[in-house]
């Protein structure tokens, strides 16, 4: 999954230990987010948590515990994506 991309069409969703997440303004399916860390770039599936990408061990284990607690907020975003509304800010992993 790539994409042309620019900070304008790449919200922000939430931000914890220098992990950034964002979303495709607009973007394909299945429906996704972005995830940044350092150097690393990933892609992560909604629906099953797969990454596309690379990503630290440590980081990884993060995203995936923050996915697991805000499964139905990314799906929120993404519908949102999909009828071109504002993105909702998720919580950050604490």
């Amino acid at each position: 999954m790539r994409h042309k991309t620019n900070k304008k069409n790449m919200p922000e969703i939430c931000r914890f230990y220098g992990i950034i997440i964002t979303m495709y303004f607009p973007d394909h399916n299945p429906p996704h987010f972005h995830v940044r860390y350092n150097e690393y770039r990933a892609v992560i599936d909604i629906s099953t948590g797969k990454m596309i990408g690379s990503m630290s061990e440590r980081a990884l284990k993060l995203i995936q515990e923050w996915w697991k607690l805000h499964k139905d907020e990314l799906w929120e975003n993404w519908r949102n994506l999909q009828k071109g509304e504002s993105l909702n800010k998720i919580k950050s992993l604490e």
